[in-house]
């Protein structure tokens, strides 16, 4: 699948974002826009070949450029990190359901917004952490807050921490508010 995923700030300083992809097994390219943290505007083409994809995306790209959309690089961008507390250390198979449940809700509620995308989830002692790449952390929080609630997995167990993207042990707990403890990862 081609993919491209750009951003500006408008005149009012609200990130905007565009992103565009053809899907092969679909024969479909869509175009998706929005503001930042709010439910984007899609539109679809369909029975698209795949050259007819290549040109489509290259003229998206060049006139995202013009309008002064590009690319944020990863390390403009933060860790925001879902992490839930597990009843046991090593996890169990209800946690592996909930890893699979929790990556999925986040990585179509973040992809229709434009907040960013999930990069990975991992198990650590007692904890399951699923690791965002947001470029903008507070919106992420946000976002990650709402569409795990709506989800109803276990908010109770949630916290939410926000790093540099180079400096992810400088992670600082954003959910719940104040902090009882240092926000650790492992």
């Amino acid at each position: 699948m081609s993919f491209l995923r750009l951003y500006k700030h408008d005149d009012k300083g609200v990130l905007q974002f565009r992103e565009a992809w053809y899907d092969e097994d679909y024969g479909q390219f869509v175009v998706n826009h929005g503001t930042v943290g709010h439910q984007s505007i899609t539109r679809e083409t369909n029975d698209v070949a795949e050259d007819q994809a290549a040109a489509l995306l290259e003229a998206f790209s060049v006139q995202c450029a013009e309008d002064g959309f590009a690319e944020i690089a990863r390390e403009d961008q933060f860790w925001v990190i879902a992490q839930y507390a597990l009843k046991s250390s090593t996890g169990t198979e209800r946690d592996q359901y909930l890893e699979d449940k929790a990556t999925r809700t986040i990585t179509e509620f973040f992809a229709w917004r434009g907040l960013g995308v999930v990069d990975r989830s991992e198990f650590a002692p007692g904890k399951l952490n699923i690791f965002t790449l947001a470029p903008d952390a507070a919106k992420a929080v946000a976002g990650l807050k709402t569409c795990l609630r709506e989800a109803k997995l276990d908010f109770t167990k949630l916290s939410i921490g926000v790093a540099p993207y180079g400096d992810p042990g400088a992670v600082k707990q954003k959910h719940p508010l104040p902090a009882k403890a240092p926000f650790s990862l492992g």
